[in-house]
């Protein structure tokens, strides 16, 4: 298959458009099946070392987002402790676990054979799973779904809601997914000044960086 410049301008659009979605800019708006498939869809479609395919993935109820949220609520608290010089951390809002009409949380399953790949760097398989996150978040926002990454949780503490007792399993990430108010134009943690976007020639390791 041959891609049209159409076609390169409409996936930089998608990928300069992606945009990390905060419960104050969810709306209560249903996903319909369809359209939770086809990011589902997109996930199974991303490139995973030795095609492992190792992502797993919960689809959260109502319950356990209550109880996902109140351990965010204590980590969150806890992690003002680290940012207490930055007073912008204690008026950002950080999640979306209740706003937003979907969450998922998103596990690594470890294989019991050999991975193709993965013999010298094991950690190839987690990778892949971050690939199938990103395969996720675009396609939502190609679908004008918006997508949030929670990650001030406590892996041992997510494990215990759902329940999951075997090692063969890994946290990855918890996702909130749904329709927005709006779509900002630019990272909202860039527009608050929190950081600035680096350049790619600072990005490019040189010899007297290494």
């Amino acid at each position: 298959m041959i891609f049209t410049k159409k076609d390169q301008t409409t996936l930089d659009k998608i990928i300069t458009s992606r945009r990390d979605v905060r419960g104050n800019n969810f709306i209560n708006k249903k996903i319909s099946q369809k359209k939770l498939l086809k990011i589902l869809n997109s996930a199974q479609n991303a490139p995973s070392v030795g095609y492992s395919q190792p992502w797993r993935f919960v689809i959260v109820d109502e319950n356990k987002k209550e109880l996902v949220y109140d351990h965010f609520k204590k980590s969150y608290n806890k992690s003002k402790k680290k940012f207490k010089e930055r007073k912008l951390y204690n008026s950002l809002k950080l999640e979306g676990i209740k706003e937003s009409n979907i969450n998922i949380a998103v596990y690594y399953k470890k294989s019991k054979s050999n991975i193709l790949g993965q013999t010298y760097m094991k950690r190839t398989g987690e990778y892949s799973v971050v690939c199938a996150i990103l395969n996720m978040w675009l396609t939502a926002r190609a679908l004008n779904i918006g997508m949030g990454w929670v990650s001030i949780l406590k892996p041992k503490k997510i494990n215990k809601i759902f329940d999951i007792k075997s090692e063969d399993y890994k946290f990855i990430a918890y996702l909130c997914f749904g329709y927005t108010k709006e779509f900002f134009d630019e990272p909202e943690l860039k527009k608050l000044g929190w950081e600035k976007k680096k350049k790619i020639k600072n990005l490019i390791l040189k010899k007297e960086n290494k």
